[in-house]
Parts: C-alpha cells; structure tokens; sequence
C-alpha cells in the first residue's frame, strides 16, 4: 500500500513502504513521521508556492534525511543536499532521479524507489495564456510535448500534474497530453489554487473519459489517500518466478 497525503497546492508527502517522498512543501499540516524510515524532500523550483526555507528544520528531529532541489534553489552545501538542474540522472540513497526542464522555473521529478516510479511535474505544464500570442502559445506546446515525450515507455504508478484554473478553458491541456502520452497509473491533479471545483468540471471532460478512472479526487487539505499499487518486478524477479 501507498499513502499519499496532499499538503495544499502543489505539495504532497508520499509514503512507501521502505521511505517517504515530499515534494512542493510550502504549506498544509505534515502528519506523524515514523523516524526510521529515510526522507527524501524535493523542491522542483523557487517560487513560493512550491518552496519553504524551513523544510531545513525537519534535521533535527528525521536523521536520514535528503534534499533534492532545483539548481534554482539557494541552499548551504551539506552531504544532505543534491542540486539537478534539468536533463540529469542521479542515484541518492537508493533512490534514481531524473529530471526534466519545466516549461517555467527548475525541473520536474521522476523518481524510482525499490520497484515503485513517481513523477512530480512541479511547474512542467502546458501553460497556454488567452493573453498571449499565437507564437508563444505554440512554442509552449511543442516545449511541454518535447518533454512528456521523454517519459515514454516509463511505467509510472503515481503522478501529480498541475490542472491550473487561471488558464482558462485550456485548464486541463497538460493534463490530457501527459495522461495520453504516459503509462500511468493514479494521477492527483494539482496547482489548483484552492479550487477544489476544477475536479468537477475536469471529469466532465470528454477528452478526459479515457483516464477519469485513474483521476484521485481532492477535496481538502489533509485529505490522505491509501493505493494499492503492485510493485514491478526486476528481470532476476520474473525469471525466478518462471523457474518456481
């Protein structure tokens, strides 16, 4: 089973059997940590909606602890903190990191812990402004495409993807291609600001029936959600399987 708590926003505590994940912590109540797990907190960017300088604290009461931060983000060296910038690939106590280059500020997260892949898209969206003009709207498209298309042929078994209501009827754009283009199992729309309507209006999309299933309804902040989710099998695990 995995547990995934959403903070506010964009920021969720995920929690795997062997660890936990944070990612986006800027605001919400964090729940009862079990200590002897390690604790990994991922800051995708700057902004303030998705970064807090007093994520440092949780030190002194988590003892294996790591932060992963965008290159964007100010922070003292330490042998806790690792820096990506876009496009790198690093393993962090177990845990493999990728990143791609978000379509605003820092990275989006891909993330593999013993047989389980999230995905944090941070501010990777498909931000498609009214205001804009046609040449910048395309050139964002084509940017966010060229980047979900990396993920293809990942399995990846929880995502969280903004849904953002400032853009107009083009909301749920990065949504819909991200869910179109990945193999992915349960996704928690985020960056919602609040609005927690949005998820009404989002399973009534036509474009959106195909996936509406996999679609994790939040409703409030705090709101903890249990999925069972079968881990993959390494290739030395299948074939041990077959001989069985």
């Amino acid at each position: 089973m995995i547990k995934v708590t959403y903070l506010s926003h964009s920021g969720f505590l995920v929690e795997l059997e062997g660890a936990y994940f944070l990612f986006d912590y800027y605001k919400g109540e964090l729940p009862e940590i079990k200590t002897g797990k390690p604790f990994f907190v991922f800051v995708s960017h700057v902004h303030h909606d998705h970064y807090r300088k007093d994520i440092f604290k949780l030190r002194e009461y988590l003892p294996e602890i790591y932060y992963i931060l965008s290159s964007d983000v100010e922070a003292e060296e330490s042998q806790d903190v690792r820096t990506m910038g876009p496009n790198e690939d690093q393993e962090i106590a177990g845990c493999r990191v990728r990143t791609l280059r978000s379509t605003d500020e820092g990275v989006a997260f891909l993330v593999q812990y013993e047989g389980i892949t999230l995905f944090h898209a941070g501010d990777l969206n498909w931000w498609h402004w009214e205001e804009e003009s046609k040449e910048y709207n395309t050139l964002m498209r084509r940017n966010y495409q060229y980047e979900i298309n990396k993920l293809n042929g990942e399995k990846i078994d929880i995502a969280f993807v903004p849904v953002d209501p400032r853009l107009g009827e083009q909301y749920h754009l990065g949504l819909d291609c991200f869910m179109k283009r990945t193999d992915t199992r349960a996704v928690f729309p985020m960056h919602f600001w609040d609005n927690y309507g949005i998820f009404d209006r989002l399973m009534l999309e036509e474009s959106a029936q195909e996936y509406v299933d996999k679609i994790q309804r939040i409703t409030k902040e705090g709101q903890v959600f249990e999925l069972q989710i079968q881990k993959e099998k390494s290739f030395a695990q299948s074939v041990r399987d077959i001989l069985e």
